[in-house]
């Protein structure tokens, strides 16, 4: 098959693909060009979340406040998104258009949602959340009348 024939052929197959989407194409590039508009909108939100004083504050407080309470408090990136995690809790902050959401899971469910405002105490909102988890309990130190 020569170079032209393949050419041709291809050209046909795009062709009858796009009859075949119809609008079902169309739908599809209107929702890329708003998730595009929508992450554009968001893109500055994102940058102060990822490299601005409030997020290392956040974190730093939230493993020191996880560590005087024996909790672990793993932090990860996930894109755009900062999670915090610690036991079944999770507090993720979320760039939108609108600024940076707060999104607080208990076992995957979200219970509450909030803005973030990123001029503010990040200790504060370190310490609401991490009172939802609470410190881990200790264990009861053993009986000596029951040990003899």
């Amino acid at each position: 098959m020569s170079f032209s024939d393949n050419l041709e052929n291809n050209l046909k197959n795009l062709e009858s693909r796009d009859e075949r989407d119809g609008a079902g194409g169309a739908r599809g590039r209107q929702r890329r060009r708003s998730d595009r508009a929508r992450t554009l909108a968001a893109a500055p939100f994102a940058e102060q979340l990822k490299n601005g004083p409030f997020t290392a504050g956040l974190m730093r407080h939230a493993t020191r406040i996880g560590f005087g309470w024996r909790t672990k408090v793993y932090i990860v990136w996930l894109g755009g998104t900062l999670r915090l995690e610690a036991r079944e809790h999770r507090l993720e902050l979320r760039p939108t258009p609108d600024g940076v959401m707060a999104h607080w899971l208990l076992n995957g469910q979200e219970t509450r949602k909030e803005k973030v405002d990123l001029a503010a105490n990040p200790e504060t909102l370190a310490r609401r959340w991490l009172d939802t988890v609470g410190p881990t309990p200790r264990p009861a130190a053993p009986d000596p009348e029951l040990e003899s």
